[in-house]
């Protein structure tokens, strides 16, 4: 079965989006690191059930990347935003056969002395408009190990769009996630609601 491994805020800038995260949910971001395959970089914060946030933007530093970049980032010029989740498999290649057509092939990746596969589409866009789950299979040490913990809770992840039925039904077999809410909807749209130091906090896209 997947798991939920992680939520995505994109935004055009680390700075835009670490300040977006700490207003909202107010909680400290980490130090990520660099993503030389997709010239991107990022900021991460620990959530309890060993999940964790992650922001991402586009490296102004890094070289262009020879393909899209992931998440859609090379079209992303907005605030920042709950863009995307990550679900971790324990057979990516397996899970990806039974995934929507365009969930991504299957890329091997890493971060500092992180190592994982993970299933990109080669035109940087998930199914359903980036309402899918990206797939990922960590080697050996996953990123949640390493944050502090910020005493966040996830409490619900609600994914909405005009063929909300026919994902929830895709990913059935594979993922039981009861935090997870579909809703149908005219439009894509995502929201996250959260427990911090008990208040109720959200983030939304």
């Amino acid at each position: 079965m997947l798991q939920l491994d992680h939520i995505v805020v994109a935004a055009r800038s680390l700075k835009e989006g670490r300040a977006f995260v700490e207003a909202e949910l107010g909680i400290p971001m980490q130090k990520g690191g660099q993503h030389p395959r997709y010239g991107t970089h990022n900021l991460l914060a620990g959530l309890e059930d060993g999940i964790y946030l992650e922001v991402i933007a586009v490296d102004p530093q890094a070289d262009l990347p020879p393909d899209p970049r992931w998440f859609a980032l090379d079209d992303f010029d907005d605030t920042p935003c709950l863009h995307n989740w990550a679900c971790r498999s324990d057979d990516i290649r397996a899970d990806l056969a039974q995934m929507p057509e365009g969930t991504g092939k299957v890329q091997a990746l890493a971060r500092g002395d992180l190592r994982w596969l993970m299933a990109v589409p080669e035109d940087g866009y998930l199914p359903f408009d980036e309402i899918c789950p990206a797939l990922l299979q960590w080697q050996g040490r996953q990123a949640a190990g390493s944050l502090t913990p910020t005493g966040a809770r996830l409490e619900r992840l609600t994914l909405a769009h005009p063929q909300a039925a026919e994902l929830e039904q895709v990913l059935a077999p594979l993922l039981s996630e009861p935090r997870l809410v579909f809703e149908t909807a005219d439009k894509p749209a995502m929201s996250a609601d959260f427990l911090v130091n008990g208040e109720n906090r959200s983030l939304s896209c």
